[in-house]
């Protein structure tokens, strides 16, 4: 016999998110953006490319030859690891960066971000600690978050993170692996110099310890010479995954970025990806591949990155007349961002709501820091606007922050 319940009971209800949903909060990023997309706001709180300088014209022909000469291969499922004319590109570029690169050494993954969130899935269980700068990318303490990690912050100073404090922290909390965006970094736009970068893989190589290398940015170089990447150092060869984007270069949309790792991390991380996604869109990497061979993506980068200097360079000379007196700032050499720190008792917080009333808008620098935020500091990002834009952006600024 069918026993049923009655009509009017009330459905039970449906079981709670994961622990790991239920704690973690999303980005502040994404969340401002959401509440200033109005045109008129001029906003300096994404870390947005600058559309009017993406090569449109010849993305576009890329993927058309695409579609003229392997319609049925840039349609179909494609390889985990990702398409051999795309690796083969990267481990050439990397390669005449200093760094020996087979194709056989990449993963190609849908944005650097998924890289991270690979690795996160691959090195570590919950509990486990990260080692991170301070202050920190924001989106890679949501995927160490989300992994269930605890998160130290590296003490550091105005050239990034201390290898002697770091080499303590190894000791003392061993943990898994060292998190760093060593060139241009997010959110200050400081660059570890080389000597750090050579005691970084020295701590790795001595106490034990992954080194995920952050590089999105090492291409929009403004001024100065280049830094080797801490992967090129000698001891760090075996321990180092560098994670790259066509983001910041190309363009964001293409969602492609990629690691370099040992072997056998980096199977591992293709198991991972293969669970997440399969691979990355076949579509989208026969593009590049083509755009590659067929353009010279150094030139456009140097293109690029002209303008985002004229940019930097109108958002240093408004700063002093934007930014109450006793504030401070980064002068970064590249990238997209710098770092302000503003005096006492200034919360960058509780005045973002006033400063967005004037149509103008940053990041609060809180929640940037593991531990123990700043709560007077902001990140600015000067590649989105024009210079003209920036300056009347920091006309605002003052404005909205009561100068």
């Amino acid at each position: 016999m069918t026993v049923t319940e009655p009509a009017t009971s009330a459905p039970a209800p449906a079981p709670p998110f994961a622990a790991r949903a239920r704690t973690v909060g999303g980005s502040p990023v994404r969340d401002i953006l959401a509440v200033t997309a109005r045109p008129e706001v001029i906003n300096f709180a994404g870390g947005l490319p600058a559309p009017e300088l993406f090569d449109t014209d010849g993305i576009a022909a890329a993927y058309r030859a695409v579609f003229d000469g392997a319609p049925a291969q840039a349609l179909q499922y494609s390889t985990t690891e990702g398409e051999p004319a795309l690796r083969a590109a990267l481990a050439e570029r990397t390669a005449a960066r200093g760094l020996p690169t087979t194709p056989d050494d990449l993963l190609v993954t849908t944005g650097s971000q998924q890289a991270l969130s690979l690795l996160a899935t691959v090195l570590l269980e919950p509990g486990d600690t990260v080692l991170v700068e301070n202050p920190c990318y924001l989106a890679a303490l949501q995927a160490f978050s989300l992994a269930g990690a605890r998160v130290v912050a590296v003490p550091g100073d105005e050239h990034g993170l201390d290898p002697d404090a770091l080499d303590e922290l190894v000791a003392r909390e061993r943990p898994r692996l060292l998190y760093t965006v060593p060139t241009f970094q997010n959110p200050t736009g400081r660059t570890l110099p080389a000597a750090r970068r050579a005691a970084v893989a020295g701590v790795a190589a001595r106490r034990g310890l992954w080194i995920v290398e952050d590089d999105p940015y090492g291409e929009l170089r403004y001024e100065g010479e280049r830094v080797p990447w801490i992967a090129a150092h000698p001891g760090a060869g075996d321990r180092t995954v560098l994670l790259g984007s066509f983001s910041k270069v190309m363009a964001p949309g293409l969602r492609l970025g990629w690691l370099r790792a040992p072997a056998g991390l980096r199977r591992a991380c293709a198991v991972a990806k293969q669970a997440a996604d399969l691979h990355t869109p076949t579509v989208n990497q026969l593009a590049a591949a083509r755009y590659l061979a067929d353009n010279d993506l150094d030139a456009h980068v140097r293109r690029v990155a002209a303008a985002y200097g004229a940019r930097r360079d109108a958002m240093l000379a408004g700063l002093p007349t934007a930014l109450p007196d006793g504030s401070a700032w980064t002068r970064p050499e590249g990238g997209m961002f710098l770092w302000a720190r503003l005096p006492e008792p200034y919360d960058t917080t509780a005045l973002l709501p006033d400063v967005v009333r004037h149509d103008v808008a940053y990041v609060p620098g809180a929640p940037f820091h593991a531990a123990d935020p700043d709560r007077r500091t902001m990140r600015l990002c000067f590649v989105t606007q024009t210079p003209e834009e920036i300056t009347e952006g920091l006309r605002r600024l003052a404005a909205g922050l009561g100068g």
